[in-house]
């Protein structure tokens, strides 16, 4: 989805000069402002709780963030517009080793957050598809790719281990550059454990960008690994049922992640 550039007002507030460049990715609606990267955001709460707990995260040599910009006024979201310094660095979803090790570092630094309220109200794909991950919603025995999260859903168990933020999103979210920390940018946030985001980012590895099988196993050491792989995997194939009840366009096929399915089904721990 393609949207306008931000307006004069909304450049001025954020102090950004130069013309708006769109950026290749960002789905057609982050634009490019001298040294400043802006974006239309779909919750200004979301956005302001986001950028306001990023403000505050101390410099690290494990990664990097993209630091949010204050409007003049002091407050995080104009005209329903964010803004952050550009950082440097490139997406590299070969590299997902090295994503798991940024995630260690990144959800350590905001383990003693509390819970966002704005979770509550947030409706959107990747909502649905968490709350099915997570038993708070059921599995539609009549929706897209069921009979794969049937399976999963009969080997999914209860698991005690903390909830916290954490970023959804990791793996092509992360930026590589030369002699600096890796950076994290574009959070979506969600409240779980902070094993279940390395999850994904492996099941997204393992399922669109030829990670090794072995990579299953990234994180096998940890409690609960086999149960964070399997929720990661609900969560991913049920979000297109999610994309069906909101309009959107169904793209992915169970053909695309069977093969996982079955590869993470075979572990016994």
């Amino acid at each position: 989805m393609n949207s306008s550039a931000p307006s004069g007002h909304v450049l001025a507030a954020f102090g950004a000069t130069g013309l708006p460049v769109i950026e290749p990715g960002g789905q057609g609606r982050t634009w490019h402002v001298g040294d400043l990267i802006l974006k239309p955001c779909d919750d200004p709460v979301e956005a302001a709780w986001t950028a306001e707990v990023m403000s505050t995260l101390v410099p690290s040599v494990r990664f990097r963030v993209a630091a949010p910009v204050a409007a003049g006024d002091g407050g995080w979201v104009v005209s329903g517009w964010q803004a952050w310094q550009a950082v440097t660095g490139q997406p590299d979803v070969t590299r997902c080793a090295e994503v798991l090790e940024v995630a260690d570092a990144f959800h350590q630094a905001i383990a003693r957050r509390p819970r966002p309220a704005f979770l509550d109200n947030r409706d959107d794909p990747w909502t649905y598809g968490d709350r099915v991950a997570w038993e708070e919603l059921p599995i539609n025995g009549h929706g897209v790719m069921a009979d794969l999260l049937r399976r999963l859903a009969r080997a999914r168990h209860p698991v005690d281990l903390p909830a916290q933020p954490v970023h959804g999103d990791l793996l092509g979210n992360v930026l590589f550059a030369e002699d600096q920390p890796p950076a994290v940018i574009d959070w979506p946030v969600y409240f779980r454990p902070a094993l279940w985001p390395q999850a994904i980012a492996v099941v997204d590895a393992l399922t669109w960008c030829g990670a090794r099988a072995e990579m299953v196993g990234a994180r096998g050491d940890q409690p609960g690994w086999r149960q964070m792989l399997i929720r990661a995997l609900i969560y991913r194939i049920a979000t297109n049922e999610g994309c069906r009840r909101h309009g959107r366009l169904v793209r992915e096929r169970a053909e695309d992640y069977q093969p996982v399915v079955d590869l993470v089904l075979s572990r016994s721990s």
